[in-house]
């Protein structure tokens, strides 16, 4: 007898139909890179579902105002915005709303157009303002019935208004979302001046203090410290103690005695001290000049940060959360909760609106009542790990107060260069260091290590790291297999009691490998750790490599220029090639975030029909107001179907209606300096891996040794959803696909659906891992051993 079928309980996006619904899309408040790309997602998931969606231009302002402000979209309307900065739709402050006249009339306007699904852009104050327009929702239509203005008919047609909110903010200071849309553009916005301004600092033994925005939330100002390797860095939850006049110049002092040619301070503009008074660009500047007589400048960014086009990551956030948002109103009953979209992790989630408005006043209180512990844990996991990590990192204690470990630690890269290897270097460095533990750099991999190229690096060795592209120990391919003798003989004479490897696929292939022979070599016993680091993103075990973010922006820069190649000749359609080996990842993740036609990679098999229909696709778009198709194919997807046959298919195909052009992006995706959220994850993820090396090396000392040889003492870290964990190599092997050397399972391939839905192809897309509706967790168990957040 057949085993009982297992009941299918997945849930698929087709079967929800939008036919009937209105909704209506707006962003209030403040602009931020990254709206356009989720009102694109709005405008085109809606009328995918078959519900007509309405602009409502200017905010509030708009809907108050009606007539030419609310008017329906097309699915060309949003053609070509997802690179553009700010908002298209535009964005006002409203004083009418905040009135009950005015809201009468935002009412009105929309219910003449039967929109009663509304998907709200802003901060706080935006999403506060429209769950009160909620609530009133049904007084506001009795009271437009008595006055005639609609009628009773009209009233209970339109009589329930749904709201889903999407968080746009540069300041990341909404709680129960990890990022809000814009804050990783804006942090590249303060990267890109403050290594600007580093190289003239050096040049002229300058300080400079940095004035970043965040009012009331410090996000900006502590990830940037975090990112430059700052001196010094003030912010409004964490006000520095009373004679921090006095510690903060002998800082600086020791640290240009240390060589280091320049000092950077970063001051958050709501800056204070513990007596709740402002800490000012200009008085820190007096303080050095009085007291250090140093030559020192002040640079206000200002609204540098707002501006310019969106970072990868916000693109797709923005796209991710646009989706899900649209998901949310379809699947909303009478009595849901107004909800946020936002991701924890990797993962998106709904929360219930006010609930996150409520923790995020709670934050203003606790530090208007210089309760600033509690402040710093309602913002959440990501926000106090980050201050936990600039407060290991930034201070180097003497000599004399650092514990005694006398355990020493090799730390090398291995594979190919990634941008990010070099700030988890440094952050891996310092923390052995602060831990007690004697530290040692070995160059060029394992070639270099049977060489015995393997010296003692210190705290001042890794000074400006954070921001350099590349390997600065070297770096190389070759594994450890051909080379075991050499290698333990190399430990014995260094005494390398543990070892963290910072690479891609090699360099856990070289995990694997040392931990296979640690039966016939006890030099391997040691607690071994992987960073998983490639702009592939090819390593089983994590969502996300070092490098892969850095990798996606010059890929997505490089697109957004190449379409702009083409404006105003006739229709054009690019075929770009992305490198990723048999990885579809950056071709996937960045013809999301580019905006791609189509995007052929190794793990979806296509064939002539799938090309055939893709160009047909292609060529009905271009009969439309549409001037540029964007194909992107991954390096190894198909080795018969290669860039230039398919660039030869769709130029034949295409006759008539579009011309074609190829390019080939190659090493450029691999270079320059590493992106705010690559500099960041290394040194997050190298700070936490050293942390395990210590537990684990005191955990195996026993009988004045160190012998480690359980699975658990040779671990991958990686971020898996929504926490970083520690998983065995020997459990992740049977996860991998060593001939194509990608995982098994990867969770991009979830996204792909998405990216067809945005360019207009009928798919087949299972929501059931989309958003039930969560609640926001306040006191939450300390993080385990194995999990935190990024």
């Amino acid at each position: 007898m057949s085993a009982p079928q297992r009941q299918d309980t997945r849930k698929f996006f087709e079967n929800l139909s939008g036919a009937g619904k209105c909704i209506g899309v707006l962003t209030s408040g403040g602009d931020a890179q990254g709206m356009n790309a989720a009102v694109r997602a709005v405008v085109r998931m809606g009328i995918y579902v078959g519900a007509k969606v309405y602009f409502i231009h200017e905010g509030y302002q708009g809907m108050v105002d009606g007539g030419v402000n609310i008017i329906e979209a097309t699915w060309e309307s949003v053609s070509s915005v997802l690179q553009v900065g700010g908002t298209v739709i535009g964005s006002a402050r409203c004083k009418e709303f905040r009135t009950h006249e005015g809201r009468l009339k935002a009412a009105h306007n929309l219910v003449q157009r039967s929109i009663t699904n509304l998907c709200v852009i802003g901060g706080d104050g935006s999403l506060t303002g429209a769950n009160l327009f909620r609530e009133e929702w049904s007084d506001l239509l009795n009271e437009l019935v008595e006055q005639g203005s609609i009628d009773e008919e009209t009233a209970h047609v339109n009589s329930v208004l749904h709201i889903v909110g999407m968080v746009g903010s540069i300041d990341n200071d909404f709680c129960g979302t990890d990022m809000t849309i814009g804050t990783d553009s804006a942090l590249h916005r303060i990267i890109e001046v403050v290594d600007a301004i580093m190289t003239t600092a050096q040049s002229h033994q300058r300080t400079f203090v940095l004035e970043v925005m965040g009012r009331h939330c410090g996000y900006l100002a502590l990830v940037s410290a975090l990112a430059c390797g700052a001196d010094w860095v003030f912010i409004p939850e964490m006000p520095p103690e009373d004679d921090w006049e006095e510690t903060m110049c002998q800082k600086l002092s020791e640290n240009r005695a240390d060589k280091k040619r320049l000092n950077i301070i970063i001051v958050a503009e709501g800056a204070i001290d513990s007596h709740n008074k402002a800490i000012t660009p200009d008085y820190i500047k007096d303080l050095v000049v009085r007291r250090l007589g140093f030559d020192t400048r002040v640079t206000i960014l200002g609204h540098v940060q707002r501006g310019g086009t969106p970072s990868a990551f916000d693109r797709i956030l923005a796209s991710r959360m646009g989706v899900e948002a649209v998901l949310a109103l379809l699947e909303a009953s009478p009595n849901t909760p107004a909800c946020v979209v936002s991701l924890v992790g990797n993962q998106a989630v709904r929360l219930p609106l006010m609930e996150c408005v409520q923790m995020t006043q709670e934050v203003q209180k606790a530090m208007d009542e210089k309760r600033f512990d509690e402040a710093v844990r309602l913002r959440g996991r990501s926000f106090e790990n980050n201050l936990n990590t600039y407060r290991l990192l930034s201070y180097h204690k003497a000599d004399a107060e650092l514990p005694n470990s006398s355990f020493n630690v090799a730390i090398m890269n291995v594979g190919a260069p990634a941008a990010g290897m070099n700030a988890a270097v440094r952050s891996a460095v310092r923390v052995g260091i602060t831990e007690g533990h004697k530290m040692f750099a070995v160059n060029d991999g394992f070639e270099g290590f049977c060489k015995g190229q393997i010296k003692e690096i210190k705290w001042g060795d890794v000074g400006g790291w954070t921001g350099q592209g590349g390997s600065l120990l070297g770096t190389k391919r070759t594994l450890p297999g051909k080379h075991l003798d050499k290698i333990a003989e190399q430990m014995q004479i260094h005494n390398i009691n543990a070892i963290l490897v910072i690479g891609g696929f090699e360099a856990f292939e070289s995990i694997l490998q040392l931990y296979e022979a640690r039966a016939d070599y006890e030099e391997f016993c040691i607690p071994m750790c992987m960073l998983p680091a490639t702009i592939s993103n090819n390593v089983p075990g994590t969502d996300l490599s070092l490098g892969a973010d850095t990798s996606l922006n010059a890929i997505v820069e490089t697109c957004d220029r190449i379409k702009q190649s083409a404006s105003g000749t006739k229709r054009r359609v690019f075929i770009i090639e992305t490198m990723g080996g048999y990885c579809g990842y950056l071709a996937t993740v960045g013809g999301l975030a580019a905006g791609a036609d189509t995007v052929y990679v190794f793990e979806e098999p296509f064939d002539i029909r799938d090309l055939q229909a893709n160009v047909e696709h292609l060529t009905q778009k271009m009969k439309t107001s549409i001037q540029r198709g964007l194909v992107l194919r991954n390096e190894n997807c198909n080795e018969n179907f290669t860039t230039d046959f398919i660039y030869q298919l769709y130029s034949e195909e295409g006759r008539g209606v579009f011309d074609c052009r190829k390019n080939i992006l190659g090493h450029m995706q691999q270079g320059g300096a590493p992106s705010p959220f690559d500099r960041n994850f290394g040194t997050k993820v190298a700070a936490k891996a050293i942390q395990w090396i210590t537990r684990t090396l005191k955990e195996s000392y026993k009988g004045g040794k160190v012998f480690a040889n359980s699975d658990e003492t040779a671990c991958l870290l990686g971020m898996r959803r929504r926490a970083l964990v520690f998983q065995p190599v020997s459990q992740l092997r049977d996860e991998t696909d060593f001939v194509h050397r990608i995982p098994k399972e990867q969770w991009w391939l979830k996204l792909r659906p998405l990216m067809k839905i945005l360019a207009k192809y009928k798919t087949s897309y299972d929501v059931s891992d989309s958003g039930q509706l969560e609640h926001v967790t306040r006191v939450r168990p300390k993080d385990t051993n194995t999990s935190a957040a990024i």
